[in-house]
Order: C-alpha cells, then structure tokens, then sequence
C-alpha cells in the first residue's frame, strides 16, 4: 500500500488522473485514502469531498463492491460525529446511479430509433431469423445490452445502501427513503425479482432488530416514531405487492403490518387502515377465499362510513354494494375435505380473523346479519337489494333462477362486479336444491336442468349438476341420491339426522321432517304447558306476580348494582390510570437511563477519540519533526559539498547530529571569511588604481555637461511656465461663464430655500406640539395610574388591618375557650382523685379487717399446738417481711382435731374439695376471708414465694390441699387493681 498522504493532495492527484483519462488510477489512491486506519483522524471537512469523488468514480466505472467498502468504511468513521455527511454521500451515490440508468434508457431509446431506417418496412429478413432462434425483439435485446447493467448497478446500490444504513437509530429517516425508493424503482421498471428480495432484505432487517438492540445508536422499536417509519414502509411496501400483482408478497407485508400493529400503543391512521383493508380485499379475492374478502369489505366499509364523514353517496352505495355482494357471494357449501383439512383450515382461519382483528372466525350469517344492522340495504343498488331478497328471504324454488339472470347480467356488463358471478352461481345452485327438498322427494334431472338455466357461459348441464350435488353430499351439506336409470333425483330425509346451520340457512317453507323429529319433545312440552294454562288459569296468575316480584326487586337493586357498577368502573379506570402513570414513568425513566447511557457512551467515546487523537498527533509532529532533522541535515550535507567541497557519506551522516554538521559549516565559513578577506583587500587595492586613473580622465568632460545642462533646464522652465498661465486663464474664463449663469438662479434659490425653512419651521412646530401634547396625555396617565395604585394600596391596607384584628380576636377566642376546657379538666382530675383516695380509703380499711382475722386465726392455730382450749386473746397481726410461716397439712389436721375437742372454738380449715352452697355456711366465707387475709400482705410486703413451698413440696395425695385462689374482695376488679397499685406506690 502507498504511503499515506494528506487528502487535499490526494484529492488534487485524483483530479490530475482523471483529467487525462485514468479513472482506474483516480479511484484506486481515493480508495486507499479511505480505507486506511490514519483517515479516521482526519477531519470530515477534508475527508467529504474525497468520498464524494469516491462514489462518483465508482458509478461511473461502476465498480458497487468498492464502493461498498468504501461506503462502510466512511459510515464507521463520522457516524459518532455528523450524520449529515453520510447523508450527502449516501444521497450523491443514489442520485447518480439513478442518472446513469435514465441516461442508459434514453441512449437505448435513441439507438432503436436510429436503427429504424425504413418506416414502413415492419419486419426485415434478418430480424424474422432471428426472432425465430432468439424470441426476442430489437428493443429487448438493446435494452438488454445497454440499460440492463446499469439496472443491476442500481439494484445493487439500493441494497448496498439498505445495508449500510440497517439497525441505526440516527440513519433511520435515510433508511426509510431509501427503502421507498427502491420499490419506485421496482414498480418503475417492473423488476418483480428484485421487490421479492428487497422485501425479504427489509424483513430480515426487523427480525435482527433485537438481535442488535445492544449495540450504541441500535432502533426501538417501542419509541412511536420508529415504529411509525416502519409502518409506513410497510405500507408502501402491501401498494407496491398490489400493483406489480405479487399477492404472496402482499399477504407478507399484510402479515408484517399486523406484527407491528400489536407492538404499537396506538392504531394508525385511519386512511392507512382503509388502504390495509382494501388490499386484503384483493389478497383474498385473488386466492378464492371468499369468506374472508367479504369480511375485509364489512371492515372497510365499516372504517369508512365511521370515520370519513365527508363520502359522496355514489362512493358510499359503491362500498356497500360491495360489501353485501361479497357477503352473499360466499359458498354455502363449505371446500373443507377430510379432518386434517378441517383442523389446517380452522389454524388458518384464526390466523386470518387475526389480521382482520376479528376474536374468532366470521361465517356468512354473521356477516349479512352485520350488514343488515348497518341498514346497508337502504344504501346498495336496487338489484343488489332485489338480489338479496330473492336468495335470502323469498322461497320459489321454481322461479329462482329466471328472477335472478337479469341481475346476473348486469353484474356481468359491471367490472368492478363481474368477478361475483361465479361464486353467486354456486350460491344459487345450492339455494335451488335446498327449496326443491322442502317441496319433492323426486325430481328429474331434466326439469332441475331446465330450472338452473342461463345464459352462456354459465348454463349447466347434468355433469355439472352431479358433480356439484357429489360434492355437496361429500361435504354432508346435501342428502340427495341419483338414479341414472330414472334420470331422477331423490331427496332424502334422515329422520335423525343432526342440525345442520349451513342448510337452514335460507328461506325455509316447511320444517323436514328431521327438524320435526328432534323438536318433538320440545313441541309436546309446549303442548302441555299451554294445556296446564287453560285448565289452570291460576297457575297463570302466581307465574306473572312472581314475575311482577322479580322486577320489582330488580328495580329495588338496579340502583345498587348501577352504584357498584359505576365504583367499579371507576375503580377499573383509576388502576388502568395507576398502570399508564406506572408504565409512563417506567417509560420515562428507561428513556431517561436510556439517554444517560448513551450520553456516558458518547463521551467515553469523545474521550477515546480525543485521547488517540492526541497520540497520533504526537506520533505524527515526532515523525515530522524527525523528518524535518533529517531533511535539514541532509540539505546542510548537501550545501557542504556543494560549497565547500566537504564529502559526506551515508554512514557519517546517520553517525552526525546536527550540532556536528553546524560545527562543521561554522568552521567551513570561518575559512571562506578568512580567504574571501583576503581577495577583497587585493581587489580593494587594485580598484582605488582604476578610480583614481578614471577621475583624471574625465575632469574635462564634466564641465561641458555642466553646460549643456544648463541650456535643458532653461528651456523646460519657460514651457513649464507657459503652459501653466495657458490652463489658468481658462479656467478663470469658465468659472466667469459658470458665475453668470449662477447669478441668473440666485433669485430663485433664494426664494425656495426661504420657503423650504418655513415649511420645516412650520413642521418643527407642529411636530413640537404634538409632542408636548402627548407628554401631557402621558403624564395625566400617570397621574391616573398613580392615583389608583395608591387607592389600591389603601384599600389593601385597610383589607389587610381588619383581617389582623379579625385574627386576634379569633386567637383571643380560642385561648378564652382553651382556659375554659384547663379549668374543666382540672375541675375532673380532681374530682377523679377524690374518688380514688376515698375508693382507697375504704379498701384500706377492708384490708384492716381482713388482716385482723387473719391474725385470730393465727392464735388459733397457736393455742391449738399449745393445747390449750381456753380462747387467746390474739395479737394485733403486724405483716412481716417474709409474709409468716406456713402450716403443713399435718399441722392443719392437728389443729383440727384440737378444734372437734375445745368444742368447736375453732373454724375447722377448709379441705378444698367441692361442697354444696347450703353445707358451706360461713365457712365459705371464712375462708374466703383468709384467703383475702393470706393473699393481701403479700401485695403490702416483698414479694415472696415461701408460703407456697410447702405446698409444692407435699404430694397432691397425701392430705387436702390449700386453695391457691382466694374469693373475690369487696368490689369490682377495678378496685383490686387499684388497691394493688396504690400498695406498689406506698412500697416505692
């Protein structure tokens, strides 16, 4: 590869080259320029016209693999930078390829007309010969020559260009033109081909979106305006399918569209919604699907009559024949074959409703129902609205077809219509044999042959006939039997045969005898219920009041179910709300993260670029600076040998620096000063001889020049002189000539100049006194302003000081009212506490009593071990810290038993075992009262749990137990727990 040079010479280089014929050359030094890893520090300013000479050259030559490369190369280098630029190359490179093939045509075209050299002759001998061994005519066979190349250059520039602007955020509006573009060129030139292609290389493209989706500037798809772009693509893409009849194509970019409908969050336009419908219309026209091009004719029409409100009424009866015609034009009898066909079909028409935007398959019945709610008949053409009639409600089975073939030939001489005979004559061939089962069980073929008669080409005769009867019977939708012995045919009744929606379908006279057969259960149980009614009329009765009850108490609920209806809904919309606020933000926030990441990416890259940017730059200013050391050293070599005749080989040259070669000439100089010294001064002294010999010599000369010198100057003084008063007196003889004619105006300017002053003096003054006038008026204004500012002000001070008092007073107020609650709730605290210390005082003096019985049990039991029957008088009972000593049950029985001998002196203790209220007497009572008493200085005193020890300790068997709970003191709950907090507080 050549060095790399700087593109401003490159570009001058290419320009030499072509200029004397060597495109090829030019082409190749452009191309290693923009190939080369060093152009990518070069600045677009420079590297711009480059590439534009670049794809220049490569149409001409047409050379689309370079420029592809050349293409890639120049896409990776300024797509961080400008994408303008890219434009403008992209741009120039299709414009001129489009020119190169318009010029091909034309050059192509001259050519046929300049080989016409005889107008009348049609044919020559020599084109007979060969058309006869080629097929081909003249012009087919220049065009094939020379316009040909230059349409597989085009076509290969578009897809080159696709490719290069493919998955690319920032290129996709040049991406979506260029695309546009080549279905013109498609449709233009009719390269069926080449649309079959581009439309499967644009499909991949959007199939490798998300492949791609991580790379920088990579297309989303979920941004509107992306998905905007490629549905218009996609549309101009279902026209171009249309127009050049690829209807395989069409049904793809039908399939793509409806893709890219589901990913988007708002339909399109309604125009581009008609335009989608209409050609579906002609996809399933085109492939005999019936069913579903009547109902793309429901949804056009549907479209159209909602959202353009501006359709004439010729338009409007245009589309609603279409759509009815269309609706009726669909087979009764069904094409389906086996069940394998059934199950593919039934796949493949929920994937056709689906891009209809159907839930579910449509049948010919829903779509005339549908119709008929639009009231498409009082819009459609009389003999469409007769048409209808006669298959759909009317029942003459002898007269169908001679009612019909008027209308059939109308269609037949209608365009737009012709395409609906064939299929209605199936419809109407099947609607004859249908009212001919409900009235014979035996006709003969001639006389159905006779009845299903038109016009040619669509009369039919009893091949015709059985086949279509064989195939309506294969399809289970006909039951009739042919006898060729007879020539007859016999409609055949199954009386358990099941329903069949397709065959019931039409006008029907009587029911079969099948339909009587499955409804007549149903039929006997209408029978019988009318038979209950008459005989009894009550029953009647109790059925309207329980009716009447259940609107009744369907009107009572109907508010109630509208009222939750309403919540709900409104509950509906405030979640659906919640999700689209959620979904926006999440939008929004990705976007946000999204634009962030690109941003860090953007300026890492910045940095990146900068950095290596710097480096080279380095790289480049030590190359040259290296460059420019060697150049000068070998200059100064050079200049020492041209000069001084010092020779200098290569080696001492890479051994030297610059320091030495400068000594070197220093001391080379130094010799040459001293040398040149030395000849000056003997040129010197040689020279002072030669001027001193010349100055003798010409001393005589020099006074006859003085002379002669003398005499020129006198001469040229006196015409200089001359000359001068000749041009003063005639300009003074002008300037007398000019004041007289001056002096005749004089008057005259006097005269307007004084009215002149006037005129602006009376101006000025005007002009003044509009001014002060309008100061005046200006300055009343502001007066007026100042005025009412001031008034505002007053007023706004006076608002403002009421509404302060106001404040204070109502502030005032509350702290009135909040004294006035204090004193209340003061008032209620104490009297709270009243209540307590007395509520206090008096389970102070319960206690009392409780610990003074618990005392006179004590010495009870005290004596009892003493065994003394008198009575002790006992002891006040003073609580100790440890709570007092605990009996054991072999005590409590000792002292019972000393008890049963005194004489009942003392309360037996209690057992703890249930006995009847009556057995209890006081007993219950003591002990509850020593319960209390045992229980409450525990509350007084330190907690301690010795008292139960005891207890614990001796087995449940062995004696009667102590009760662990004492009855209930005197009060509720909310004494005790009272009287135990005020025993903790004295405590503390």
């Amino acid at each position: 590869m050549a060095p790399f040079a700087k593109p401003e010479s490159v570009l001058r280089r290419a320009d030499e080259l072509i200029a004397v014929g060597q495109n090829a050359a030019a082409l190749e030094a452009l191309h290693d320029v923009i190939i080369s890893k060093r152009s990518r520090s070069v600045p677009l300013v420079s590297l711009e016209p480059i590439m534009l000479k670049f794809v220049e050259l490569c149409v001409s030559l047409r050379k689309g693999k370079i420029a592809k490369e050349g293409l890639h190369q120049y896409k990776n280098i300024s797509q961080n930078t400008s994408i303008a630029t890219i434009e403008l190359v992209i741009k120039k490179f299709i414009q001129l390829s489009e020119e190169k093939v318009q010029e091909a045509q034309a050059k192509a075209d001259k050519i046929t007309l300049d080989g016409l050299d005889d107008l009348e002759a049609t044919e020559t001998p020599e084109s007979i010969l060969l058309s006869t061994v080629s097929g081909e005519q003249n012009k087919d066979r220049t065009d094939r020559a020379v316009v040909t190349p230059w349409l597989k250059f085009l076509w290969e520039a578009y897809r080159t260009v696709l490719d290069i602007l493919r998955n690319n955020a920032r290129l996709e509006a040049l991406y979506q033109t260029t695309a546009h573009q080549a279905f013109h060129f498609c449709l233009k030139y009719a390269r069926k081909t080449e649309f079959r292609r581009l439309c499967d290389l644009l499909r991949n493209h959007l199939q490798n979106v998300a492949k791609y989706a991580h790379q920088p500037h990579s297309i989303n798809l979920n941004e509107p305006e992306s998905l905007q772009r490629h549905l218009d693509t996609r549309f101009q893409q279902l026209n171009a399918a249309a127009e050049l009849e690829l209807w395989q194509e069409a049904f793809r970019s039908v399939e793509d569209i409806h893709n890219l409908m589901t990913m988007s969050k708002k339909m399109p336009k309604p125009f581009m919604m008609a335009n989608y419908y209409e050609k579906l219309t002609k996809i399933f026209m085109v492939s005999d699907n019936y069913l579903f091009h009547a109902a793309a004719w429901n949804k056009y029409y549907t479209l159209v009559k909602t959202q353009n409100r501006s359709v004439t009424d010729e338009e409007q009866t245009r589309m609603a024949s279409l759509a009815l015609l269309s609706a009726l034009a669909i087979p009764v009898i069904s094409s389906k074959d086996s069940n394998y066909e059934i199950d593919e079909s039934k796949n493949k028409s929920h994937r056709l409703a689906a891009l209809l935007g159907l839930s579910r398959s449509p049948n010919r019945a829903g779509l005339l129902k549908e119709a008929l709610s639009k009231n498409i008949l009082r819009h459609v053409r009389p003999e469409l609205r007769e048409l209808y009639n006669i298959l759909e409600v009317q029942f003459h089975p002898l007269s169908i077809c001679k009612k019909i073939e008027p209308i059939m030939t109308k269609l037949t001489e209608d365009p737009e219509l012709v395409k609906y005979v064939k299929p209605l004559h199936q419809v109407i061939l099947t609607r004859l044999f249908q009212q001919l089962s409900q009235v014979y069980t035996t006709v003969k073929l001639d006389f159905v042959i006779q009845l299903a008669s038109f016009a040619p080409p669509f009369n039919y005769d009893s091949a015709t006939i059985e086949k279509f009867i064989m195939q309506g019977c294969k399809k289970g939708e006909l039951s009739i039997r042919i006898d060729h012995a007879t020539q007859s045919l016999t409609f055949e009744t199954d009386l358990f045969a099941s329903e069949n929606k397709m065959v019931t379908d039409g006008p029907v006279l009587q029911s079969l005898p099948s339909d009587l057969m499955r409804t007549q259960l149903t039929r006997l149980a209408t029978c019988l219920n009318t038979t209950v009614s008459m005989i009894s009329p009550e029953i009647v009765e109790e059925k309207k009041e329980a009716k009447k009850a259940a609107f009744v108490k369907a009107l009572a609920s109907m508010k109630e179910e509208h009222n939750l209806a309403l919540e709900r809904k409104a509950i509906i919309e405030r979640k659906k709300e919640l999700i689209e606020t959620m979904l926006a933000r999440k939008e929004k926030e990705e976007a946000r993260e999204k634009a962030l990441r690109l941003q860090a990416e953007q300026e890492a890259l910045k940095i990146r670029l900068a950095e290596d940017r710097r480096k080279r730059e380095e790289e480049r200013i030590r190359a040259e600076q290296e460059a420019i050391r060697k150049s000068e050293s070998l200059k100064l070599a050079e200049s020492l040998k041209n000069k001084s005749g010092v020779d200098l080989n290569d080696e001492d040259l890479e051994n030297m620096d610059r320091e030495k070669l400068v000594a070197i000439q220093i001391k080379q100089l130094e010799k040459e000063k001293s040398e040149m010294a030395a000849r000056t001064k003997a040129i010197g002294k040689r020279l002072d001889h030669v001027e001193r010999a010349m100055r003798l010599e010409e001393r005589p000369l020099l006074a006859k020049d003085y002379e002669r010198q003398q005499k020129a100057d006198r001469l040229y003084h006196e015409a200089a002189v001359k000359a001068h008063r000749e041009a003063a007196a005639t300009k003074h003889a002008y300037e007398l000539e000019l004041k007289k004619r001056m002096i005749r105006i004089l008057d005259d300017y006097k005269n307007v100049r004084r009215e002149m002053e006037e005129k602006r003096k009376e101006e000025f003054a005007q002009k003044r006194e509009a001014a002060r006038l309008k100061i005046e008026e200006e300055k009343q204004k502001r007066i007026q302003l100042y005025r009412e500012r001031k008034a505002e002000n007053e007023a706004r001070k006076i608002r403002e000081e009421k509404e302060r008092a106001e404040r204070e007073a109502e502030a005032a107020h509350r702290a009135v009212e909040e004294e006035k609650r204090r004193v209340e709730r003061e008032a209620q605290l104490a009297k709270e506490r009243a209540e307590y210390e007395e509520r206090k005082r008096q389970l102070d003096a319960i206690a009392a009593k409780q610990r003074e019985k618990e005392s006179q049990i004590e010495a009870r039991l005290a004596s009892s071990r003493t065994g003394s029957a008198a009575p002790v008088t006992p002891p006040k009972f003073i609580p100790s810290a440890s709570g007092g000593e605990k009996l054991s049950w072999r005590e409590r029985e000792a002292a019972k038993a000393a008890a049963a001998a005194a004489g009942e002196s003392a309360p037996a203790p209690s057992t703890g075992a249930y006995r009847p209220p009556g057995a209890r007497g006081n007993d219950s009572r003591d002990s509850r009262d020593s319960r209390d008493s045992r229980r409450e200085p525990v509350r007084e005193g330190p907690r301690t749990d010795s008292r139960r020890e005891p207890a614990r300790e001796a087995p449940r068997e062995e004696g009667p137990s102590r009760p662990l709970f004492g009855a209930a003191t005197a009060g509720g709950w909310r004494e005790r727990e009272a009287a135990r907090k005020a025993g903790h507080q004295q405590q503390q």
